[in-house]
């Protein structure tokens, strides 16, 4: 696979437009996917899958192949799910729809326990929501995409230590966050 993207960039530089809508085709589940997660919004994700294409577009003949493409590819989608989170009001709650499909949708387990694996989801995904962007971004890649620290720094455009205490942030922002959100549902069950 890596081959062939690599002489789909070498056509698409060259001024291929077919090799480029081809670049666009392989590379696009990968990159709509890192967006959603980024945004945590299907529109959002949209637009930032829009964005990134564009500027690989404009910026592709200055590819010098120092990384590979993908990587070069999740750098921008970083940057550009960054940039219009950043634009966007920080604590958007848009509710996330009840038949969403749940990641590990495995038939065998049972009603409850795939209630509370939707409920849990929920419960992250609005997490995520209320974190800065420059936070949100560093968890997804470490703790969706398994990403190193050092890839994090790469993709970020920042030191490996900055990587590690924006993690160490985020994670510890999460647990408050999660932490109250339990705190206030024991409150709503004793009051009832």
């Amino acid at each position: 696979m890596s081959k062939e993207i690599d002489n789909l960039v070498a056509k698409a530089k060259d001024g291929d437009h077919r090799a480029f809508e081809e670049l666009v085709r392989e590379t696009y589940v990968d990159t709509y996917t890192l967006a959603f997660r980024l945004t945590g919004d299907p529109e959002d994700a949209r637009d930032v899958v829009q964005e990134v294409y564009l500027r690989v577009h404009k910026s592709l003949r200055r590819f010098r192949g120092d990384s590979q493409f993908k990587t070069w590819l999740h750098r921008i989608t970083a940057n550009c799910a960054s940039t219009l989170l950043g634009r966007r009001h920080k604590h958007r709650h848009d509710p996330m729809p009840e038949d969403a499909p749940i990641a590990d949708n495995n038939p065998q387990l049972d009603p409850a326990a795939r209630a509370d694996t939707g409920v849990l989801r929920n419960q992250l995904t609005d997490a995520l929501r209320g974190l800065p962007p420059k936070l949100s971004a560093v968890v997804v890649l470490r703790d969706i995409y398994d990403f190193s620290h050092e890839a994090i720094a790469a993709e970020l455009g920042i030191s490996e230590s900055a990587a590690k205490v924006r993690l160490h942030r985020a994670r510890k922002r999460l647990r408050e966050i999660l932490h109250t959100h339990e705190d206030s549902e024991e409150a709503e069950a004793h009051a009832v």
